[in-house]
């Protein structure tokens, strides 16, 4: 996870930010507790091997940045500055997935008049170009810097990252599990779709989730801004991440 230093607070907030490494442990309940360690001593809530972090990065594409069959206005900006923070804060996160749209026939999901909310122009079909990570993030999976990529959507819309299968075939949520994940920072395209989805199901999971704002951008600003607020209505935290 990123440590103090790397983050700045949106300014209407002004606190400290602590390194989720110091977050206390937090049950079902939300409330910070100690636990044991297995050898009757009582481990402190404060004991920073209780969090384990992740980074989730959502669908940042091809067909989803400029010159892209659906481009996100900023996607390629978002690719770079992404690629950038991983590399600077890659010793503060255990654990780093990508997820992929990842379509063949996804119901009632492409159309040839799209209405640009509910349907789209076919974009990331399995085959072609348009489905395959950015270079930037691309990189990172060929460096091993990525942990593992799910893919979602072969025969539905599958907005959220949690409906997404890794290449055993197990549920991101199983991954995640399986991986000790307790906190998560999520980024990626686009605000308003996959990310929003992705950040309000992880929260649905009692995930401690982050959402960087400034490595994401929305289809649409307006919808962008409701997101935003959705998510932070449903607990997320909403923070603006800066690497050199």
């Amino acid at each position: 996870m990123v440590s103090a230093r790397g983050f700045e607070p949106p300014r209407p907030f002004g606190h400290r930010i602590l390194s989720p490494a110091r977050l206390p442990f937090r049950h079902a309940d939300n409330r910070a507790k100690d636990s044991y360690d297995g050898k009757g001593r009582v481990r402190s809530r404060y004991d920073h091997g209780a969090v384990k972090n992740a980074l989730l990065v959502v669908d940042i594409q091809n067909d989803f940045v400029e010159g892209g069959a659906l481009p996100v206005k900023g996607g390629m900006q978002v690719a770079a500055m992404v690629s950038r923070h991983l590399r600077h804060f890659k010793q503060e996160y255990n654990f780093v997935v990508a997820t992929r749209d990842y379509h063949e026939d996804p119901a009632g999901h492409f159309s040839d008049q799209p209405d640009f909310v509910n349907t789209w122009p076919p974009h990331c079909v399995i085959g072609t170009q348009g489905a395959s990570l950015c270079p930037p993030i691309f990189n990172l999976v060929r460096e091993k810097l990525i942990s593992t990529v799910v893919d979602k959507g072969r025969h539905s819309p599958a907005y959220s990252g949690f409906e997404g299968l890794d290449p055993r075939g197990h549920p991101l949520l199983d991954v995640l599990r399986e991986a000790r994940v307790d906190h998560m920072d999520i980024c990626g395209l686009a605000t308003d779709y996959c990310v929003r989805a992705t950040a309000l199901d992880a929260r649905k999971h009692d995930f401690q989730v982050r959402v960087l704002v400034n490595l994401t951008a929305a289809v649409n600003p307006e919808t962008g801004l409701q997101a935003l607020e959705e998510m932070k209505a449903a607990g997320c935290s909403v923070q603006a991440a800066t690497a050199p």
